[in-house]
């Protein structure tokens, strides 16, 4: 399995990209190679260190009430960045307040299935 280092954590390639990137490495390493230097300077972590970006990243997949996206982005945060539950709800109580209940309530559901 593809592992990609970024701000000093190793991702692994079904969290940090999804699966048809695998295909895209082999038959486009261009595009592959763009994908890579594009979230390297995204996650440059010039003043914000990259386990806030992670949780920034758990806020916008919740307020877009993107299932997929919001379940792996909690994984990893989970996983790769030990950040607790109680983190991601202080996070996702900002979602309440921008995006609404709907969001919120899906982004809970999505959490409590991953942490009990």
């Amino acid at each position: 399995m593809l592992r990609i280092i970024l701000g000093g954590k190793k991702m692994k390639e079904d969290v940090f990209y999804g699966k048809g990137m695998v295909h895209v490495r082999k038959d486009y390493p261009d595009i592959f190679k763009a994908v890579v230097e594009l979230n390297e300077a995204a996650y440059s972590g010039k003043v914000l260190d990259y386990r806030t970006q992670k949780l920034i990243a758990v806020g916008i997949t919740a307020a877009a009430s993107d299932d997929r996206a919001m379940k792996k982005q909690m994984m990893s945060a989970l996983k790769e960045f030990d950040i607790t539950r109680d983190e991601i709800v202080d996070v996702l109580r900002v979602v309440f307040l921008t995006a609404g209940n709907p969001p919120f309530v899906k982004a809970m559901k999505i959490l409590y299935d991953l942490t009990e």
